[in-house]
């Protein structure tokens, strides 16, 4: 016969469904970088305490090392949009809990402007001693405002 494991912690901690990463992943798609911070370009980490009630929900946050320049408001905000699991003990305790999270603040990398491709078509004509050149430019883009143009030249 096998005896059956006893939990040895009273009182249950939180957790974050999905783990560390599944955390990471909703503060990197929530972040809204704070145009104050982009136009100063402010980059850094922010260190918020928060509390957790017996139900998972954030109720109180505290920047305890912060950068600024509205990133500390972001940082909050994000940290109360978080909602943990509260695993059930074997007591109805309502315990709140304290944790602390690092939100990285990274300028987003900027991405070359792409001038709008062009197809050419060249023909070349030799007619009695004359040279005609005749070329087509068609934007590749497909916007109605573009027209494809013509040009030709005789030498």
């Amino acid at each position: 016969m096998s005896k059956e494991k006893k939990d040895n912690h009273f009182i249950k901690k939180p957790y974050y469904e999905g783990g560390i990463t599944a955390l990471r992943k909703f503060i990197k798609e929530n972040l809204k970088y704070p145009k104050e911070a982009l136009e100063k370009k402010v980059e850094g980490t922010v260190l918020v305490k928060y509390d957790i009630d017996y139900t998972g929900k954030v109720t109180d946050t505290k920047v305890l090392k912060g950068i600024g320049s509205g990133c500390n408001k972001e940082a909050k905000r994000l940290v109360k949009l978080l909602k943990y699991e509260v695993p059930k003990g074997p007591r109805k305790l309502r315990v709140s809990f304290h944790k602390e999270t690092k939100i990285n603040f990274r300028l987003p990398k900027e991405k070359p402007v792409k001038k709008p491709e062009t197809k050419k078509a060249i023909k070349v004509k030799s007619n009695q001693g004359k040279l005609s050149i005749k070329y087509t430019i068609t934007p590749k883009s497909g916007k109605a405002k573009e027209v494809k143009k013509s040009y030709n030249y005789t030498i």
